[in-house]
């Protein structure tokens, strides 16, 4: 087994312990448990939650996300004003920020953060490499990136500097707009604009997927390919809580890898992880009932139950430019002949907000009303009449398919196999299932290399824009052997495109809702995608974890998080 440690501030590390303003405690090992191996930590390449989970613990981003509230608030920021047009963010850093001590540096000593990192990141963001997933968050937004992103292309350096990125001095940055954005702001907080130093950047390349040098609360002390990971307290962290206590709290973060989820769940029992997300499928009604038990009893009378809804969608994508699923009718057939109540009552026992009869988007934004779109629910009938129309009917079979997923734990496979049965019942289609590792899986759907593919979308910031643009069809490259992120189905309609700049070009987000409803309706009338359900955030904690709490993008802070008792 290939292991890696970094090593890195082991000299000055010190075990704290006592107890901070607010009877906050100092210390300890938070454990936590992933169901898929993070696929990269360097910045511009996230596109999973499990790399954001563990990537937003090391780096951050000039704002970031309110853990309660989902608000954007600042992190690396100390101010912030924005010009009369709305073009112009001119943006005040902290002081005394410092990355991680590594060997990237001079004397392995971590220097301290100045608006010349934060220009070098986002001018990366503008290149074209294999590396950056990040473009996305400033094409078409600041000025001259797109000019620099085509005058990048082939390894090229250009002879220019980013238009709308500007160092006014040591503690100022500068970005001009190409025109009023409202997403800009909420990009800042995304994990593709966290920040690193250029010397890790040019002394690691590739390797930056998993040797993370940033500013945050911890730094990646060690890795165990595909079992574990370790992170320790950044020694020099700058940031306190509201009451002015240093942060972090914990020593370091513990987290395993593990792909069963009643292994998880036995682990958990035997105190040996601190936090579970998601529960095994058969295990969650005997759970709800002994946690709604007054008074609980045994165990339960440890445990803290998080039950919300969350902003992510589970759903089919079809591979829309060649095979069957390039006709629609076809994709509608399919739509139709999926039960996704049965599919969330009685495979998933309930875990779940909702099932997917309406759009991509869950029901969870404010003033936007996701029963105003219009989407499939099950009918055998519709079912079959669309197939007829796609020209299957008696005497022609339909080609056998192939379903590819990641296992997550054992709950993906088992709505899998239930969606393998409905097609065959419904509509008599046979349905390979084909399990693969979530960054093979990912590799696959961003080349296309499928034909219909199991996705889960998670929100990185809290609007419908954000389970949108990922059907943006000015995002698919024009070479179909090139990658497509993150319209992965390369969906094209240009009605569905110009409603959805009207949306990001509004005055206000209540007009930005009204184009995206629209957007949206006609998103499921061409049916690139099969919805299934809207899920919910489901923990379980011991109570001694405090200052944790819940939220529908899975965003977790822990500089802030401290334990009542030392295990």
């Amino acid at each position: 087994m290939f292991i890696f440690a970094c090593n890195k501030q082991n000299s000055q590390e010190t075990i704290r312990s006592g107890t901070g303003k607010g009877g906050r405690a100092y210390g300890g090992v938070f454990r936590v448990s992933e169901a898929e191996y993070v696929k990269s930590l360097f910045p511009p390449s996230i596109i999973d939650g499990f790399s954001y989970r563990v990537a937003s613990q090391i780096y951050e981003g000039l704002f970031k996300f309110d853990t309660h509230t989902l608000k954007v608030i600042k992190s690396l920021a100390a101010d912030y004003t924005v010009d009369s047009s709305q073009t112009i963010y001119t943006i005040k850093i902290k002081p005394e920020v410092y990355f991680h001590d590594d060997a990237c540096f001079p004397n392995s000593k971590g220097k301290e953060m100045t608006a010349e990192d934060i220009k070098y990141c986002f001018t990366q963001l503008c290149k074209e490499s294999a590396d950056n997933q990040g473009f996305i968050l400033v094409k078409n937004i600041v000025k001259g990136a797109n000019a620099y992103y085509q005058a990048s292309k082939n390894g090229k350096k250009p002879s220019f500097e980013v238009e709308g990125i500007k160092v006014i001095d040591k503690y100022t940055i500068q970005f001009i707009l190409d025109k009023p954005s409202s997403v800009f702001l909420y990009n800042l907080a995304r994990p593709g604009t966290f920040i690193y130093p250029r010397e890790a950047y040019e002394k690691y390349g590739q390797d930056m997927n998993f040797k993370s040098v940033g500013t945050g609360a911890f730094y990646l002390a060690n890795t165990d390919a595909e079992i574990a990971m370790i992170l320790k307290r950044h020694e020099r962290y700058h940031g306190t809580d509201s009451l002015g206590n240093a942060l972090p709290f914990l020593d370091a973060i513990n987290i395993r890898f593990i792909k069963d989820k009643k292994n998880e769940l036995f682990e958990f029992k035997q105190g040996k992880l601190d936090m579970l997300y998601r529960i095994p499928t058969e295990f969650i009604l005997d759970l709800d009932s002994a946690m709604a038990q007054s008074p609980r009893k045994g165990e339960y009378m440890n445990y803290e139950l998080q039950r919300s809804p969350e902003m992510l969608t589970q759903f089919l994508v079809f591979q829309t430019k060649e095979g069957v699923f390039r006709d629609v009718q076809v994709r509608k057939a399919i739509n139709f002949a999926i039960d996704k109540e049965k599919i969330l009552n009685f495979v998933l026992n309930g875990e779940g907000d909702a099932a997917g009869n309406h759009g991509i988007t869950p029901d969870i934004f404010e003033d936007y009303k996701i029963d105003n779109i219009r989407g499939y629910a099950f009918s055998v009938d519709s079912a079959q009449i669309y197939m007829k129309k796609a020209g299957f009917g008696k005497g022609k079979k339909f080609p056998k398919i192939t379903f590819t997923l990641n296992a997550e734990g054992g709950r993906n496979t088992l709505v899998a196999v239930e969606i393998q049965k409905q097609l065959k019942d419904v509509l008599g289609i046979d349905v390979e299932l084909v399990t693969a590792p979530l960054a093979q899986v990912v590799d696959d759907a961003q080349k296309g290399r499928f034909e219909l593919l199991r996705v889960a979308w998670l929100a990185d910031y809290p609007n419908p824009e954000n389970f949108l643009h990922q059907f943006y069809g000015k995002s698919v490259p024009n070479d179909p052997k090139q990658i497509s992120f993150p319209n992965i189905s390369r969906y094209k309609n240009p009605v569905f495109d110009d409603f959805y700049e009207k949306a990001l070009n509004a005055k206000s987000q209540a007009e930005a809702n009204n184009y995206f409803a629209k957007a949206e309706n006609q998103l499921m009338k061409d049916a690139p995608v099969a919805i299934i359900w809207y899920d919910e955030s489901y923990r379980l904690l011991f109570k001694y974890v405090k200052n944790f709490p819940n939220n529908a993008m899975q965003y977790r802070d822990l500089s802030q998080v401290w334990l009542e008792k030392s295990k």
